[in-house]
């Protein structure tokens, strides 16, 4: 029987940007179901003991960087790590996302989170701007009233539903990939996620 990843994400983070096509492999190479969970993390953070990037203290803000530094080399995946536009609301494009996903499933909504998370850290995009996320949502051909149905009722409701159940599931970051029950938290443990996904 196919497992099912209950996936925490936050779509400014550089971390999630870091694992996400990864994850997307790992997850279709396990044959997994995903249900992709935008969460707020200025809700998530108060509770989790989480602070805002700029009220950490200033040697985990400059070790932050070494990090990302180093993972982007090790990936070969391109990140800046002074972009433009950060930090950046991120609850537009993570309704987004929920609205594609609502209106065009899973896949959709997997395509699209990896285009908004490139867009804030490799091509310096504002991910809260409306002609960026319209954009994003031609790119892949998807229906712009997805752009109306993202301000909905139906869709702040599941976002608040997603922010929720990730701190009823004591989710304190992201991208946080939760299996059966059982939390695995960061890109730098998508080794583990791949073996829990095995028969």
């Amino acid at each position: 029987m196919p497992k099912t990843v209950d996936y925490y994400l936050a779509p400014q983070s550089p971390w999630t940007y870091l694992g996400h096509q990864r994850f997307v492999q790992i997850v279709k190479d396990a044959g997994a179901t995903v249900r992709v969970m935008p969460m707020d993390l200025g809700q998530v953070f108060p509770i989790s003991g989480g602070l805002p990037l700029g009220k950490r203290a200033p040697q985990r803000q400059a070790y932050r960087l070494v990090e990302l530094a180093r993972f982007s080399k090790s990936l070969n995946l391109p990140l800046n790590l002074h972009p433009k536009f950060f930090p950046v609301a991120g609850d537009p494009a993570a309704k987004l996302i929920i609205a594609v996903d609502l209106h065009h499933g899973t896949d959709a909504a997997l395509a699209i989170t990896g285009d908004v998370l490139s867009a804030v850290w490799h091509e310096e995009h504002d991910i809260a701007n409306l002609a960026t996320l319209t954009d994003l949502l031609r790119k892949h051909r998807l229906d712009a009233a997805c752009l109306e149905l993202s301000n909905s009722a139906e869709v702040q409701t599941r976002y608040d539903s997603y922010t929720q159940s990730a701190i009823d599931t004591q989710v304190f970051g992201a991208p946080s990939y939760v299996i059966h029950g059982e939390m695995f938290w960061g890109q730098d443990r998508l080794d583990f996620v791949a073996a829990a996904l095995k028969p």
